[in-house]
């Protein structure tokens, strides 16, 4: 546990940091989000040279010559290339100060609940070098369910399930902490691969990063749905070297997605198994929340409903819950000292 003392005088430039693999959320104390950007940063090969961060660097990913690399240094929820998530944060900080640079705010930054002391050594060290004077961490799932209003510091069972890019994060809150907890590294991303994958094994086609998220948005489902959609496809002939364009419909969507999602469940159910009787009662009674960005996948809430039998709630704004969550703890110094663990 960290000491208080020294977090009692918080300062307005003070920071909660979604630390996401696919996207970087940024709470500015007193001002709200104030930054919400891909966790991607370019760089030139030869000089090591950042040359783009963010939402520029994301426009790179697959389009760039072969000198120039887009690097995604958060992999699965944890950070996979240190120097590149230090400069990142660097980076997403002093923007979020509009770029005053000599700013060190103290940073409260969400990580998943199953996070090893190294892996947790890795993000305080990267946010200090980063600028920060004095880094805390929470756990997303506790963050989730704060952002999204849940009475998590009461004797009773609050289950949250946190969808992100690179994890799937699951847990029983109460009385401020964690009873039990699942997290499974399959998520939005693990979606967009096998989308990518399917599309290359059915159509001999190769599509890239960018069009296979494209394909979840705007034709992908967890559950039939009541009208059928249809989209068209550009990739690269496998056989031939030519650009292609194939029709894929709904169902062959949820075909691909098939496999991530039934790990999730997997994961849901195996979180509902290991819960104590009582918070279980609870449970039934209040549902399960699902948040993050992968829980806007349309029909995902009816799957689990029907694999589960529970009401699922989900959150009206599942991309900002964590960041919300982490800047009602930066905003509320009681509520710090019940859910801080690290």
């Amino acid at each position: 546990m960290v000491g208080l003392s020294s977090i009692l005088g918080w300062f307005s430039s003070d920071l909660a940091i979604d630390l996401g693999t696919a996207t970087t959320l940024v709470y500015v104390r007193g001002k709200g989000i104030t930054l919400s950007e891909p966790s991607v940063v370019a760089l030139e090969k030869q000089t090591n040279q950042v040359l783009a961060v963010g939402i520029e660097a994301k426009r790179m990913v697959g389009r760039t010559p072969g000198n120039i690399v887009a690097i995604r240094p958060i992999k699965e929820g944890v950070i996979a290339d240190f120097a590149m998530t230090e400069r990142m944060l660097e980076y997403f900080i002093t923007k979020s100060h509009n770029r005053r640079a000599f700013v060190r705010p103290r940073c409260i930054i969400g990580v998943p609940s199953r996070i090893t002391e190294v892996e947790q050594r890795a993000v305080r060290e990267s946010a200090n070098q980063a600028g920060a004077r004095e880094v805390y961490l929470i756990e997303e799932p506790v963050a989730a369910a704060i952002g999204a209003g849940l009475p998590i510091t009461e004797p009773s069972g609050n289950m949250v399930v946190d969808i992100g890019g690179g994890t799937t994060d699951i847990a029983v809150i109460s009385l401020g902490g964690i009873v039990c907890s699942e997290s499974v590294k399959v998520a939005g991303d693990s979606m967009d691969d096998a989308i990518l994958s399917y599309i290359k094994r059915r159509y001999n086609l190769l599509i890239g990063e960018h069009m296979a998220e494209r394909v979840k948005i705007e034709v992908g489902s967890a559950y039939p749905m009541e009208q059928a959609k249809t989209m068209m496809v550009k990739g690269r002939d496998m056989i031939s070297g030519i650009p292609r364009t194939v029709v894929v419909n709904d169902s062959e969507i949820r075909e691909a997605l098939e496999d991530p999602i039934h790990s999730i469940v997997n994961a849901l159910r195996t979180a509902l198994e290991n819960t104590p009787p009582e918070l279980a009662g609870d449970i039934i009674d209040k549902g399960v929340v699902i948040t993050g960005g992968g829980s806007l996948l349309p029909g995902l809430a009816t799957r689990f409903q029907e694999e589960t039998n529970l009401p699922i709630i989900t959150v009206e704004d599942p991309l900002t819950s964590v960041v919300y969550g982490v800047g009602k703890v930066l905003d509320e110094i009681e509520l710090f000292r019940k859910v801080e663990k690290f």
